[in-house]
């Protein structure tokens, strides 16, 4: 048993320091890119690592800030300004507390997948966007669009005058490029080193023995939690003004879809416990609420790190909570080292990360579901790039509820009439609801009395209780008129049968994942 147990330990011991030096960079990167300074990227994952490790419903998923909600709280620090991104960060966590509590994580994974691939791929888009400015140690020009179309002008102005910016984008070619060749030509036993880390480290190097003075360097407080901006009475109380309602709303909702998808995603890569949805949406609550009392960035489950957890073999929730005291550890003593690192290879690490969320990989799947969910993949990224990224979920969600409806409604009736009129064939596709029932009715209707009818339901998607019933009690009617109706009940039983079965067991699926 203390042999076993030892083993256990040392993995999680290994693990840990993996994913820490994974977050580093990453949790420095996205509090930059999000307008706040680093060091309340590395707060918030150590929040998410002690705290929300260890009361996590998934062991083995690590927490902290995302990329994913880097260009929302962009805008809202731009809005609002960073005073109240605790307040609004604050009541998401409470939202999402109250979430768990209620049992509603189910609901959060009740997304379309178009919508969430579209979402991350719009968010690609947005980071590589604006970090690709930063790169070149310029500002973002503003809105996601404008940032996206000033890359090409940007890079041609910097290639032309030269200056300290060029020498920006080059450290942040040289962390780009490390990052590749890192990831994909070294032997395997040496990736356990991050290539996020190994990318910056070389940055620094770079940029140390060129002397590269006059470029953008990491500044960090005198004391890490100087950054921290505790809520007041008075920012409190503007939670009922509607901008902010609508920015505590949309981190709440977006976090928790990007939470728990990312908890399945986990769950895939090992076989150990399964994730308690709503215990993990009441986890990302409480620490959501102290990353908004803290006045710091908001967290979610994050696949980078997770993944890494996973591969390095983590096997308790041990390894998430001291990748938090490391970096803990780290802020405390040795901030000073964050003063070496170029803005520049921070920025160059998120133009990657935005780059592979941008790259449309999921399209062969969604296609494979036919063009419609390709369709509602590109509405949902366009709508992000144009104007916003709540706007952009809305309009996926819309359309895909849209393409349920449709899915649900169309019913396609065929009718062939044979010369001499006594047989009538009857084709149906489609799904037959209660919401084409009177469609059915009046074509059942418009045939002759005792005429041959024969229904042929092979492209038959479902058939709901009510038009069952409506072609049983027509079948007894037209036969006392003389006619027949031939038909496979069997099959359409069938048809009403699988459904209901598969409701049933989705139920209960649901219903375990809860308890």
């Amino acid at each position: 048993m203390s042999i076993s147990i030892f083993r256990t330990c040392g993995r999680d011991l290994l693990a840990s320091v993996v994913v820490f030096l994974v977050a580093l960079p990453l949790c420095m990167g996205i509090a930059i890119a999000s307008g706040l300074p680093p060091t309340a990227g590395i707060i918030t994952g150590i929040v998410g690592g002690v705290v929300v490790g260890s009361l996590s419903g998934s062991p083995l998923q690590v927490s902290g800030p995302a990329a994913g909600l880097t260009v929302l709280v962009l805008q809202l620090v731009q809005q609002h300004g960073v005073e109240m991104l605790g307040v609004i960060v604050l009541f998401a966590g409470l939202l999402q507390f109250a979430a768990g509590v209620f049992r509603m994580g189910q609901w959060f994974r009740a997304v379309s997948p178009a919508v969430i691939h579209g979402m991350l791929a719009g968010i690609g888009v947005l980071i590589f966007a604006s970090q690709f400015h930063v790169m070149l140690d310029r500002k973002p020009l503003g809105t996601g669009i404008q940032n996206l179309l000033g890359v090409p002008v940007a890079l041609l102005d910097v290639l032309q005058t030269g200056s300290p910016h060029l020498m920006a984008g080059g450290i942040g070619l040289l962390t780009i490029v490390t990052i590749v060749l890192w990831g994909s030509f070294t032997p395997k036993s040496w990736r356990v080193v991050p290539a996020p880390l190994v990318g910056v480290l070389v940055a620094v190097a770079a940029a140390a023995l060129l002397r590269l003075d006059d470029i953008r360097y990491v500044e960090v407080p005198a004391n890490i939690w100087d950054v921290a901006i505790f809520p007041t009475t008075e920012r409190l109380v503007r939670i009922v003004e509607v901008p902010i309602l609508i920015g505590a709303i949309s981190i709440a909702f977006i976090a928790s879809a990007e939470t728990l998808l990312c908890a399945t995603a986990v769950d895939q890569m090992h076989r150990g416990p399964r994730t308690k949805y709503d215990k993990e949406l009441t986890a990302q609550g409480v620490g959501n609420t102290l990353c908004g009392l803290l006045g710091v960035l908001p967290m979610t489950g994050v696949i980078v790190r997770s993944g890494a957890n996973v591969e390095s073999g983590a096997q308790t929730r041990m390894s998430a909570i001291v990748h938090g005291v490391w970096l803990l550890l780290f802020v405390s003593v040795l901030p000073f080292t964050l003063r070496y690192i170029p803005v520049s290879a921070l920025a160059a690490v998120l133009v990657y990360t935005g780059y592979k969320l941008a790259y449309p990989k999921a399209v062969p799947t969604l296609l494979s579901f036919g063009k419609t969910e390709v369709a509602i993949y590109g509405a949902t990224i366009v709508t992000i790039l144009t104007t916003n990224l709540l706007a952009g979920v809305l309009v996926g969600l819309g359309l895909s509820l849209l393409k349920l409806l449709y899915a649900f409604s169309h019913l396609v009736i065929r009718r062939q009439d044979d010369e001499d009129g006594r047989r009538t064939d009857v084709h149906l596709s489609g799904a037959a609801t209660l919401i084409r029932l009177p469609k059915l009715a009046a074509a059942l209707e418009e045939l002759k009395p005792g005429a041959e009818v024969h229904v042929h339901i092979q492209e038959l998607d479902y058939i709901d209780h009510a038009c069952l019933d409506l072609l049983t009690n027509w079948d007894r009617q037209h036969r006392a008129t003389g006619g027949s109706l031939n038909i496979e009940w069997e099959e359409l039983s069938e048809k009403y049968h699988q459904r209901r079965t598969a409701n049933v067991r989705a139920a209960q699926q649901d219903a375990a994942a809860v308890t």
